[in-house]
């Protein structure tokens, strides 16, 4: 292999690791939340296994640009974090309901351009107050399980300085290590191919509001958009309408396997769309090849990563998530509260949905954007 590929390899399985490592534990959070069991939770892995394999390889190549794909970690987060939805399958038709928003806005150039109108500062606060729950989880569990949480966040304040892109991986596998000496490791499972199920979802009307509107407005926000602006930096002009399209239309099969969204990759676009993955910026759309054949090995063995992750203590997989949406929370917050104008409306989102109020069965980053956008309002009729 020349000697490009093997950077354009490298980098796309750096990708992939960073990715997996550092966000499945957020989806398993996600998963616990909706009341999936073992079974779904390895289907919804697959799911979006499947779903980022084909994306990448599709978009890579027909408009030769390393177009990378993942599944929403934001939105996983918001999922974990929303409570009262009533089973799986109600949160399944939240996830249908977010992959046809997706596929409306790539049919209806104007409606994309709505979202992008909404203010950075009120996005922001809606997805910091997402993060700052799960973040705040895992301090919750110092008293409980000082020696593994400790241990862990000082390690990965050293490794974001020293290797940022896989910090989170260095705290997943110095957790399981030190889980294992502290005899908190179930035992693992035999390894084995997945089995995705089918899904047929219920359609409850809080969810859709509640969790299935935010979920799309989160990942438009902060995966679709991000990761537009990461290959416009590199030199790459990405058509919005296309990729949109082809995400959404993943996103609309794979929920049948309960998978919530999939979406354009901002960080581990950032590793692929770049000079280490390979010199010549014509090249570096292989780097989406390489990537969907890491994905497809991931899609036939998640059953089993599923495995190995549930038998891993709460405490370590709560400290692994927080630790990597550390980063994320801090970034949101820095821009909703950036703007002085914007700030008291960035303030009171981040509060509403931080609260996990639930009001008429919609949870609460709906009701947080909503309180917002009033408040943002108001004021700016009130300034004229």
């Amino acid at each position: 292999m020349k000697s490009g590929l093997v950077s354009t390899a490298t980098a796309s399985l750096v990708a992939t690791v960073a990715g997996v490592g550092g966000t499945l534990p957020v989806l398993l959070a996600a998963a616990a939340a909706v009341g999936a069991t073992e079974a779904q939770a390895s289907s919804w892995v697959t799911g979006l296994a499947i779903a980022t394999a084909l994306t990448a390889l599709f978009l890579s190549v027909r408009y030769r640009m390393p177009i990378i794909t993942a599944w929403s970690t934001p939105g996983a987060a918001l999922i974990a974090s929303t409570a009262g939805v009533p089973g799986f399958r109600a949160a399944v038709g939240a996830f249908v309901l977010a992959a046809v928003l997706i596929l409306l806005t790539a049919a209806i150039r104007p409606l994309g351009r709505l979202i992008e109108r909404i203010p950075a500062s009120i996005a922001s606060a809606m997805l910091a107050g997402i993060l700052l729950r799960l973040v705040v989880a895992m301090v919750e569990y110092v008293p409980t399980a000082p020696l593994l949480v400790l241990p862990l966040i000082a390690l990965f304040l050293v490794a974001r300085l020293m290797v940022p892109t896989l910090a989170s991986l260095v705290v997943l596998v110095a957790g399981a290590l030190i889980a294992v000496g502290l005899g908190l490791v179930k035992p693992m499972p035999p390894l084995g191919l997945s089995q995705p199920e089918l899904i047929m979802p219920t359609w409850d009307v809080a969810t859709l509001i509640g969790l299935g509107v935010p979920l799309y407005l989160v990942t438009m926000a902060s995966q679709n958009l991000p990761g537009f602006a990461v290959l416009r930096a590199s030199g790459y002009q990405p058509p919005m309408q296309p990729v949109l399209a082809v995400t959404g239309a993943a996103s609309l099969a794979t929920a049948f396997l309960g998978a919530h969204t999939s979406n354009l990759a901002a960080i581990s676009a950032a590793l692929c769309t770049g000079p280490e993955a390979h010199p010549d910026p014509a090249e570096r759309w292989k780097a989406g090849v390489f990537y969907t054949l890491w994905w497809v090995l991931i899609a036939l063995f998640g059953a089993s990563l599923v495995g190995v992750f549930a038998a891993l203590p709460p405490a370590l997989l709560v400290t692994v998530a927080g630790t990597a949406l550390l980063g994320s929370m801090a970034g949101a917050m820095g821009t909703a509260l950036a703007n002085d104008k914007e700030r008291l409306a960035a303030a009171g989102t981040l509060a509403v949905t931080v609260s996990g109020v639930t009001l008429m069965g919609v949870g609460s980053a709906f009701w947080g954007l909503v309180f917002g956008l009033l408040v943002l309002g108001v004021e700016r009729v009130l300034r004229r």
